[in-house]
């Protein structure tokens, strides 16, 4: 009953953390779904390039979430462009791999189809090639999505924006009054979020994907 008023009393400022989360997390994709995919592109014919590309992408990952926030902070200070940074940062190896893996996935005869009929190395990779790959690319930022939604929350380590602000309360306030409601619900706020989010992934795959690459 205390959690239940605790939200209703504030369900304002919770909807508008939750919405700067969700909208931290969906930009932080979206970049590096670009820069991820431009990446992928530029490698995948090369075994080597792909190799280096995969690496320093994991290389980024195994850097913990606090101590790259921290390295940050001098550069770009606190708020919102240390936060974004290193979300994008995080996002690009599932989104890198992926890319390399669906377009190394397409069955060459297609490509050689596709160059019989006359069209142009650029019209093959964007009208044939990104398109059979966008069911791994679409698994990657699936993936990204979910792995940033806990990382944007530490990110409140660096005053960044969403529900990490009432985690990081919380149990700075442990034993107070609510310290147990905030971080409860700015936890739950986060699992939420990420389910919405990936329902919206799976309507977007059947939105975008067509029926003979789905079966």
């Amino acid at each position: 009953m205390a959690l239940w008023t605790y939200v209703t009393a504030r369900w304002q400022a919770l909807l508008m953390d939750s919405y700067l989360h969700a909208s931290a997390v969906v930009q932080a994709t979206l970049l590096a779904t670009v820069l991820g995919v431009g990446l992928g592109v530029a490698v995948y014919r090369s075994p080597v390039g792909s190799a280096v590309a995969t690496a320093l992408t994991s290389a980024i990952l195994t850097i913990p979430s606090f101590a790259l926030l921290g390295l940050l902070i001098p550069v770009l200070g606190l708020g919102v462009p240390p936060t974004m940074v290193a979300l994008v940062l995080y996002a690009l190896l599932p989104i890198v791999r992926n890319t390399v893996v669906g377009l190394n996935g397409v069955d060459p005869a297609v490509v050689d189809a596709a160059r019989g009929i006359g069209m142009g190395r650029l019209r093959v990779l964007t009208g044939v090639e990104l398109r059979l790959a966008w069911p791994a690319i679409l698994a990657g930022m699936r993936v990204s999505t979910q792995l940033l939604m806990g990382i944007a929350a530490i990110a409140a380590y660096v005053k960044g924006p969403g529900l990490g602000n009432l985690i990081f309360s919380g149990l700075s306030r442990v034993g107070s009054a609510n310290a147990v409601d905030l971080a409860l619900v700015g936890t739950v706020g986060v699992i939420v979020i990420a389910l919405l989010l990936d329902g919206v992934y799976v309507l977007v795959g059947r939105l975008t994907t067509s029926r003979g690459i789905r079966d």
